[in-house]
């Protein structure tokens, strides 16, 4: 009987042993097996990741442009090349971020690679003149090249107009890219980018060459309503006037002065803050 006995006692503990075995394994096939998610709640706090476009020269030849790009750590998305008919390459995927920006801000964004599409055209560059000089003109079949290009991207990742920018909009105190025979009205009539009124703009600056332009704080306000980054200083300052150069090389190419005027001023007023694009 008491042999019996230990049987049982040995039996029952062994059978323990099996069920605790066969709930753990349990619990671990089901910690390493597929997640499921639901779907079912989304929320309101999101956007798409990617939100600007930004327009570059290479400053450089094509077999010099390439190389750099595939080589080093700054990068870009595309590039457009000086080709006859010109090539499109692609160069980072558009779900991986490239180096292209650096530091920069637009609208109050700040480092914007990681939200943004970099386009490199292959062209000379420009130096910096105070002749008027705008330096080397991009061909018809490079610029149609690029609006073919940006306005595909725009849509599949519905950036908007105001969106669709130069270097030089984004880094005014580093950048000139993509210099001042970029033809950015061209783009504009094309269905890509942003430009102002140009009636409106008439209008505002006969007045203001009555009236004198507007102080420093109000060329602020203005420039920060259209997405550059300046102070409110309330003085021009080093990098608002830089600011001032940035838009002057966007939306007045023929005399890039970095200073006021009446007739930026009347652009800047005319131009509006988002919108679809002439």
């Amino acid at each position: 009987m008491h042999s019996f006995a230990l049987q049982a006692s040995y039996f029952y503990k062994r059978l323990t042993i099996f069920f605790i075995a066969l709930l753990l394994t349990g619990c671990a096939s089901q910690v390493g097996g597929p997640v499921r998610y639901d779907d079912s709640m989304k929320s309101r706090g999101q956007s798409g990741r990617i939100d600007v476009i930004v327009l570059h020269y290479t400053a450089s030849t094509k077999p010099s442009a390439l190389m750099t790009l595939t080589n080093r750590d700054v990068s870009a998305h595309y590039v457009v090349t000086d080709d006859k008919p010109p090539v499109v390459y692609r160069l980072v995927s558009e779900d991986k971020s490239a180096w292209h920006a650096g530091e920069s801000s637009w609208y109050g964004r700040t480092f914007l690679n990681q939200r943004s599409i970099g386009i490199e055209i292959v062209h000379p560059g420009w130096t910096r003149n105070s002749n008027g000089d705008k330096g080397i003109p991009y061909s018809d079949a490079q610029i149609a090249a690029v609006i073919e290009l940006t306005r595909d991207v725009a849509k599949r990742n519905n950036i908007t107009p105001e969106n669709i920018v130069g270097h030089s909009d984004v880094a005014p105190m580093r950048k000139i890219d993509p210099g001042p025979s970029f033809p950015w009205k061209k783009l504009a009539q094309a269905g890509v980018g942003r430009w102002f009124d140009e009636a409106a703009a008439a209008k505002y600056e006969a007045n203001f060459v009555r009236t004198g332009y507007p102080d420093a704080g109000w060329f602020q306000k203005q420039l920060k309503r259209v997405g550059y980054q300046v102070p409110e200083s309330n003085y021009f300052d080093a990098q608002t006037l830089a600011a001032i150069g940035a838009f002057q090389m966007h939306y007045r190419s023929d005399r890039v002065t970095s200073r006021p005027d009446p007739q930026t001023a009347a652009r800047l007023m005319a131009l509006p803050t988002s919108g679809s694009a002439l």
